[in-house]
């Protein structure tokens, strides 16, 4: 869930406070050395930077804080400076070292990924427990030993280098996989010998945003990537211009041959699947977050690739979910707002699509092809129910599933009925399963032991209602014996809303340390996520953001008028889109918290679209280089609406400094503004980590220091006394 999609502008909103373009008196009055319970915040330079947006006057004093530190003295020694100040208060917090060595214990048990399987060898992730990267391993064989192919935790030192996609050949011959650098988006392509475990020669650079797709007779592989980068904006450029390109082995990159292009639409970017067959790759197109894409299809005969256009337009989404001969089948919302099964035939994309699986109630979250039939997942009160159809339509049977919770994987080959699947849910890690689509017998792979008893804490579904009257559901976890006592607890509220993304079940060892020692955590389904549909996403993006606002403002209403939590015992959290949540409440409800941990948000509105993988965003947010869209951005932008004179509650801000996802850029604008306003007593406090990216691949030692940090404020501030053994 740690967590990586108009309407008409009628519900047009802005704060009651947008930034002015001159400095407020208050703020002018104070130095940049403000002292604010006992600390001196490093100093920041103010630009006196203003500027003309559609006759709005605009100041960005911070501006200098977008350097890329690893080029500008001044912004490395600021965020030298804070990271020192942060590291010394947050060292001082009773409790931040038994939160840590809880989380270790936490994390201390054996964790497996979902096995893939390729003629005959079986390829799974296994982490012993607190080993900072996760080894790859293989068996020949489903009872074969276990042997180790790749072991990530030799590539750095400080364990920084993560093994990410990675992706067998057809045979099971090969391996081709990606390596990961201090968490960033950029990618590089290896291939392994799997009978030797010893590295090809091969070397694929500036992949990005990309599948792995073997050729069906493991000769070679298709792979997307963009050009590389003008030295020194590795880490802040805007992803344009990608392509899909063919590698075969033994050969250099140099020699890799361009499959499909737009140079005349360089937002377009360019995915490259093939089918387990190994007879048809299939190129989608797209150039932002919303699910909409045209295809392009090419026959894949051991001549030239010859591609030519399948479904024309990026009008609607099509996931391609298997193959049968020339019928390709698809997930799509084409007539469909929670999505239907169609199959294309492949050599006559003129034809229409025939509907295989109607569209229902409940959203279609996935679906592949396993065995002779299709297993398709939906998304039921946010929670995952499975069925096995068969490829006219006709249901099976479902798919049983060990109890409520998010079900994952099911990957698998026509023809071939084994699969895999994780299931896991708020309170129990991911054990692996292994499913039998012709049997319909499931049985266990592996589960992890775990040092706590899962029934000690309760689950409570409930539902409340946002500002406008709309009924918003929430998760609240806490023990069972705090929920019989109706004692009112120190509580962190979580909330993501957009991009279409749902927050389901799954387990989380920093928040069950929370749980542990007393604590209540809340997950609210805000609209703009992807728990209910195209609706529900759409009553939360471009025009309607801030029904996103109002419901998570409405659900910290709730838990304190329903006595889950007090008046002053109310923190909040939220990642990246949800970062920026944290950020907007905050300023236009200040009172309601007493802690806030935006963690690698987007807080500067009105340049997110000039960096990296912003541009993508366009189609939750809008465009700030369109007026309409500029207003409301600049209403609730977190960087440009601080309040200074109103008290805040105490925030901590952590980014990473290679996040080239959400560029450090809008934490650094953001906490300096913070620092510089007149904003109370508690502190504003920045967390910078180094050789850390925006979450996929961290190490786990730097995984439990963040979390510590953070739930250590989070308890100081909410009034959750931390134990050194919890009860």
């Amino acid at each position: 869930m740690r967590a990586s999609s108009c309407l008409a502008l009628a519900s047009l909103w802005l704060t009651a406070h947008p930034a002015s373009a001159e400095p407020d008196a208050a703020v002018a009055a104070i130095s940049t050395s403000v002292r604010t319970a006992g600390l001196h915040y490093p100093p920041a330079k103010r630009l006196d930077l203003i500027e003309d947006h559609f006759g709005v006057k605009v100041a960005d004093p911070y501006r200098w804080l977008e350097n890329d530190l690893r080029g500008d003295p001044a912004v490395r020694t600021w965020v030298a400076d804070e990271n020192r100040l942060t590291r010394r208060f947050i060292d001082d917090l009773p409790g931040r070292d038994a939160l840590k060595a809880r989380m270790q214990a936490l994390f201390a048990h054996g964790r497996y990924t979902i096995p893939r399987k390729a003629r005959g060898r079986y390829f799974y992730g296994y982490n012993r427990g607190l080993q900072n990267q996760t080894p790859l391993y293989v068996r020949d064989g489903l009872n074969g030993a276990q042997r180790l192919l790749i072991d990530p935790n030799d590539w750095a030192e400080d364990g920084s280098d993560a093994l990410a996609e990675w992706a067998p050949s057809p045979d099971g011959r090969f391996l081709l996989y990606a390596v990961q650098q201090a968490g960033s988006d950029w990618r590089t392509l290896k291939i392994l010998d799997v009978a030797t475990a010893r590295p090809l020669d091969d070397k694929i650079d500036w992949v990005k945003f990309s599948q792995l797709a073997w050729d069906g007779q493991g000769q070679g592989f298709f792979y997307s990537r963009f050009a590389a980068p003008q030295d020194g904006k590795a880490f802040q450029s805007s992803a344009m211009g990608q392509q899909v390109w063919y590698h075969r082995l033994g050969t250099s990159q140099t020699q890799d041959q361009l499959i499909y292009a737009t140079p005349d639409q360089p937002r377009l970017s360019h995915i490259a699947q093939v089918t387990q067959d190994g007879r048809w790759l299939v190129i989608s197109s797209f150039q932002g977050t919303d699910p909409r894409r045209e295809l392009h299809v090419a026959e894949l005969t051991g001549g030239k690739v010859k591609v030519r256009s399948l479904v024309r337009g990026i009008t609607n989404d099509w996931r391609l979910i298997g193959s049968r001969g020339p019928a390709l089948y698809f997930i799509t919302d084409q007539h469909a707002a929670h999505l239907r099964v169609v199959s294309i035939d492949a050599r006559h994309p003129g034809r229409p699509s025939r509907q295989i699986v109607a569209e229902r109630l409940d959203t279609l979250a996935g679906g592949s092809l396993v065995g002779n039939r299709l297993i398709l997942a939906y998304l039921s009160d946010a929670q995952t129910v499975a069925e096995l159809v068969e490829l006219d339509g006709r249901k099976v049977s479902d798919v049983p599933l060990p109890g409520m919770g998010t079900a994952a994987g099911f990957g698998g080959r026509d023809g071939d009925p084994e699969t895999f699947f994780a299931f896991s849910g708020f309170t129990t890690p991911s054990s692996i399963y292994r499913f039998d689509t012709a049997t319909l017998r499931y049985e266990l792979f592996a589960r992890p032991e775990l040092p706590f008893n899962p029934d000690d804490f309760g689950i409570e579904q409930i539902s409340y209602p946002s500002k406008d009257g709309t009924m918003i559901p929430m998760t609240v976890i806490r023990k069972k014996a705090l929920a019989l006592s109706r004692t009112p607890a120190p509580t962190i509220l979580y909330g993501y809303g957009g991009f279409n993304i749902a927050l389901t079940p799954g387990y989380s060892a920093t928040r069950m340390a929370w749980l542990e020692q007393g604590g209540v955590y809340a997950i609210a389904n805000l609209r703009g996520g992807g728990e209910f549909g195209k609706a529900w996403h759409d009553a939360g993006r471009l025009a309607n953001k801030q029904n996103v606002f109002d419901d998570f403002i409405a659900a910290a209403e709730y838990l304190k008028t329903n006595g889950y939590t007090s008046k002053d015992g109310l923190a909040i959290e939220g990642r990246s889109n949800g970062g920026l949540l944290v950020g907007a409440v905050v300023n236009q409800r200040p009172d309601l918290f007493a802690a806030a941990l935006p963690a690698v948000g987007v807080m500067d509105m009105l340049r997110f679209n000039r960096f990296t993988a912003g541009r993508y965003w366009i189609d939750d947010y809008g465009s700030p280089d369109n007026e309409l869209d500029f207003h409301l951005l600049y209403g609730y932008s977190p960087y440009h609406n601080i309040l200074s004179g109103k008290d805040y509650p105490a925030i901590l801000v952590t980014t990473g400094d290679t996040d080239d996802r959400v560029v450090p850029a809008h934490s650094f604008k953001y906490a300096a503004a913070l620092q510089a306003a007149d904003l109370g007593s508690k502190p504003r406090l920045i967390r910078i980590d180094a050789k850390a990216g925006h979450g996929s691949g961290k190490p786990v030692d730097k995984l439990i220091d963040e979390y510590a940090d953070s739930y250590a404020f989070a308890a100081h501030y909410a009034g959750l006394k931390i134990r050194d053994e919890p009860k």
